[in-house]
């Protein structure tokens, strides 16, 4: 969302972390997560920092979610965690994976633009 509201300038990974109060280590591993998967570019250097890698109609929010959280399942049995004992009779699994799609196709329906329209609010927070 700050990169679109900067958007087109570049926006250094410090200033980020600086913003949400997160840090810098934990922010690059996520920078570089989003530049892997194309919805950020990065440029290193003095005049460095990260930029949409495509136009934030572009990006589905659902799609962001799901890069992201690709390796961290909603229960464990949904990875690769199968030490539960009730899990050949769960009949949790199916409402928690229907759920979980639920979440997602909902998700599916938003575009970066779509969560940052109203950006004058938005704007005047991470502009700081």
């Amino acid at each position: 969302m700050t990169l679109a509201v900067h958007a087109p300038a570049r926006v250094p990974t410090s200033k980020i972390a600086s913003l949400y109060g997160l840090s810098e280590h934990h922010l690059s591993k996520v920078a570089t997560q989003l530049v892997a998967e194309g919805f950020a570019e990065s440029e290193r250097g003095r005049n460095g920092g990260l930029t949409l890698g495509r136009s934030a109609e572009r990006i589905s929010i659902g799609a962001v979610v799901r890069a992201m959280k690709r390796n961290d399942p909603v229960v464990e049995c949904f990875g690769t965690d199968k030490s539960c004992l009730i899990l050949p009779a769960c009949g949790l699994r199916d409402p928690l994976s229907r759920a979980q799609e639920a979440f997602f196709a909902t998700l599916d329906g938003y575009t970066l633009a779509d969560v940052v329209q109203p950006s004058g609010a938005l704007a005047a927070l991470l502009k700081k």
